[in-house]
């Protein structure tokens, strides 16, 4: 399945909370779009691999996803290497995608860092004919999609580019609630960390307040870009 654009994410739960309105709007825009979760979230304090897989599974019913698959990586324990490189070229060709969002560059856990290193450097090398993959058996073509953003985690970063979710908040914070498990739910005994807290899940809805307030919007999701953003249009920006 060809998709318009590929969410790849190293947690399940990142695009949730940073990215799920992006999503939820392209989608009702008629775009293809799909998540690939990089490890099954098994290092979570609360949970399990098995309970974040359900979770997952609920979460992408409510957004729509045309596809969702997990590399089963190893949560935190995954490296930037070839071995790595290799399994996501293998998902970006799969998937063919025309714009990628990907992990935060910097963050407090490594393992967004690393990962949205893994996923650029990944997104240039799948470009690249001479590196051979297979799915199936079946030789993939080499496909470079034209644009990679980052999305912005839990540290603050100043955006390159803010996407207005006025319309799709409820149904992110819906989806954000489908990981019962992590997020504040005083239905489950287990113990707290520092996302399970009510004080993580309205920043969340703060932040998404503060971008969206920059451009003029209810809500806002921000992302980032190594690379110089262009539009054809002075009239598309706001």
């Amino acid at each position: 399945m060809k998709l318009d654009i590929l969410v790849i994410a190293v947690h399940p739960d990142d695009a949730e909370l940073c990215c799920s309105g992006t999503i939820l709007k392209h989608i009702a825009l008629g775009k293809k779009v799909g998540i690939v979760d990089l490890t099954r979230g098994e290092l979570g304090t609360r949970g399990t691999a098995e309970t974040r897989d359900e979770e997952a599974a609920d979460s992408a019913k409510i957004l729509g996803l045309h596809v969702r698959e997990n590399l089963r990586l190893r949560d935190g324990f995954f490296q930037n290497d070839e071995f790595h490189r290799l399994e996501v070229i293998k998902a970006i060709r799969k998937y063919q995608p025309e714009i990628i969002l990907s992990n935060a560059l910097e963050d407090r856990h490594p393992d967004h860092g690393r990962a949205g290193d893994l996923v650029y450097d990944s997104v240039f090398l799948s470009g690249l004919p001479k590196i051979e993959t297979l799915i199936d058996g079946v030789k993939q073509e080499a496909h470079r999609p034209r644009l990679l953003l980052q999305y912005i985690q839990d540290r603050y970063l100043k955006p390159d580019i803010i996407v207005d979710i006025s319309d799709h908040m409820d149904k992110k914070i819906e989806s954000i609630k489908a990981f019962k498990t992590q997020f504040y739910n005083p239905d489950v005994d287990d113990l707290q960390t520092y996302i399970s807290s009510p004080e993580f899940f309205e920043s969340v809805i703060g932040r998404s307040r503060e971008f969206g307030k920059s451009i003029g919007a209810t809500f806002g999701e921000g992302f980032t870009s190594r690379k110089l953003l262009g539009v054809d249009n002075l009239f598309d920006l706001r």
